[in-house]
């Protein structure tokens, strides 16, 4: 676990309100491995760091959007052949704290856009992540990454 806010912040200005990187408040990530248990490793950092900065009262919706994002990027953006027994992985999430905003991002190493699905059966097991996320945050997004960093991040915003 680490902090890295500002670097996250770069592929992220195109899509967010104005945010200036020097006022970032707090900000945290964690690499995640390549297995499904990533998603309640995830939940349980959010919470911890959500608990740390006083944000806990919106922790039911960030979390289900955490949920589903890093979901995405292990099911849709890892390529078949990671180890999935590694315990630290291409998939990394990020949260930032602005006074009012809190930014939740997952960076994994697929270049393909996110892909929402017209789904009318909301009791399907799957499908209709990114409609969540949607309907849980305030907005969301993703850029590709440029420079060193390789794939692209998945972002929302959650006003607070």
């Amino acid at each position: 676990m680490g902090t890295n806010g500002s670097t996250m912040l770069e592929p992220l200005r195109q899509g967010l309100p104005p945010l200036d990187p020097a006022a970032v408040s707090n900000a945290a990530s964690c690499a995640l491995p390549p297995r499904y248990e990533a998603v309640r490793e995830a939940r349980g950092f959010t919470r911890r760091t959500l608990d740390g900065w006083d944000a806990g009262d919106r922790f039911d919706d960030v979390c289900l959007v955490v949920s589903e994002l890093v979901t995405n990027a292990l099911r849709h953006a890892l390529p078949a052949d990671i180890p999935r027994h590694e315990e630290h992985g291409p998939v990394r999430l990020h949260l930032m704290r602005w006074s009012e905003r809190l930014v939740c991002a997952v960076r994994d190493p697929s270049h393909d856009s996110p892909v929402a699905r017209e789904t009318d059966d909301f009791s399907a097991e799957s499908g209709r992540g990114l409609f969540l996320v949607d309907s849980f945050s305030d907005s969301w997004g993703w850029h590709p990454l440029a420079g060193t960093l390789n794939g692209k991040v998945v972002w929302a915003l959650f006003r607070i």
